[in-house]
């Protein structure tokens, strides 16, 4: 089996560099596999491993099942085999945060439209997306970047999108308060930017891992109301993101209803020739990603392992998601009995720590490897390089993904 897919660097996940990234499909042939890979390197710095098959699967489903346009949210994960297997699932739409971000994605695939969806970007920024990267579209929530934009841009084909603050809501990472306009300076906002728009949008976003597809019912009713009282033409809707997958502690509803509540929300809006957008990077590539990990000491239910929470752990520090796990030990079968471990990750501070449980044979030892699944999203670009464990290696394999409960 030919491992040359394979790849070693110092923090290759941590950084992206747009000038390097090479124009390539996503065509993986001969991909090796997980078990395999681990049996033949033994790897003892952490392992990502992308299955491409698997988010370009996801990215075509959730494309075909959307009601509207589909942008996949770069800051999820930035990867370029990421980006690439997006592209294969039929996505050709990106919602950007950085003039890193755009440049990236621009430097990929000529054709993609980007959506510049920060709502406070630096002018630098502004002006280099449209007049070196062609984008159009630019998100806003305060009258200061509305300004911005007007100076920065050209006014063909502008798209102006203002971003409507939502009360506090039930998704497990609230997004509130950072971004959007309470109601009444949004009506002042869409009316402002009205005249300098070719195209005028709301959106807004309901949380990150939202499980409650009422939540969208509910946004959109709001935003309908900030339409009406603004009494300006609106040609975009915009979701935001926040659409869930499994973990080992979640199943949520499937995303046809999700799908289901957004469409009747919108309709009930009664915009005629306005179009829906959406902001997906967890439901794209979560499954499309596991992280493998050894463990380097057992000191009874604690497992010190050499990832973290300043590596691609963070999720499974302070919000405590519950990630699958697998052991693999190449050498010999493991007990069938689990048993509910915490992790402690790599570095000198006491807060990486990781409390699970997460459930692994009981005679777990130094030396065996665990694999993380569901670590496509938000995992291996939250990575640093604190304490000098900045280095893992970066796998593309054609496994199944690791679900929750597998």
């Amino acid at each position: 089996m030919s491992l040359l897919r394979a790849r070693t660097a110092v923090s290759p996940l941590r950084r992206f560099d747009a000038e390097s990234v090479p124009h390539a499909s996503c065509a993986t042939p001969a991909l090796p596999r997980i078990d395999d890979l681990i049996a033949v390197e033994r790897p003892e710095e952490p392992m990502h491993a992308l299955r491409p098959a698997v988010i370009a699967a996801a990215s075509a489903s959730f494309e075909q099942g959307f009601p509207g346009k589909t942008l996949y949210a770069v800051k999820c994960n930035p990867e370029p085999a990421v980006l690439r297997a997006v592209w294969a699932g039929g996505v050709r739409h990106f919602d950007c945060a950085s003039a890193g971000e755009v440049a990236l994605v621009r430097s990929m695939f000529p054709a993609a439209h980007i959506h510049f969806m920060h709502p406070v970007k630096a002018r630098g920024a502004i002006r280099a997306a449209w007049a070196q990267h062609g984008v159009r579209d630019f998100v806003l929530d305060t009258a200061e970047e509305l300004g911005k934009i007007l100076a920065e841009t050209g006014a063909d084909d502008r798209g102006l999108v203002v971003r409507l603050a939502l009360p506090k809501g039930r998704a497990v990472y609230d997004l509130s308060g950072k971004f959007g306009a309470v109601p009444e300076d949004a009506v002042a906002l869409l009316r402002a930017a009205r005249p300098h728009a070719a195209r005028l949008g709301v959106s807004f976003h309901v949380g990150s891992q939202c499980l409650d597809p009422l939540a969208w019912r509910e946004a959109l009713a709001l935003a309908g109301r900030v339409i009406r009282a603004a009494g300006v033409a609106i040609d975009i809707v915009d979701v935001g993101g926040g659409f869930p997958v499994a973990y080992a502690d979640t199943t949520p509803l499937p995303l046809g209803a999700f799908f289901a509540e957004i469409e009747a929300g919108f309709e009930a809006l009664a915009l005629p020739g306005a179009v829906l957008w959406a902001e997906p990077g967890r439901a794209l590539v979560a499954a499309g990603g596991s992280v493998i990990i050894q463990v380097q000491q057992r000191r009874g239910d604690a497992l010190y392992v050499n990832d973290g929470i300043y590596g691609a752990l963070s999720d499974a520090g302070r919000p405590g998601f519950a990630f699958p796990v697998r052991l693999i030990r190449p050498e010999g079968a493991a007990a069938e009995a689990l048993h509910g471990f915490s992790l402690f990750g790599p570095t000198c501070d006491s807060a990486d720590h990781m409390a699970g449980p997460f459930l692994l044979p009981e005679d777990v030892r130094e030396g065996d490897w665990i694999e993380l699944g569901q670590l496509g999203a938000y995992g291996g670009c939250l990575r640093t390089a604190f304490n000098g464990f900045d280095r893992a290696k970066l796998v593309e394999v054609r496994d199944a993904p690791q679900l929750a409960g597998a």
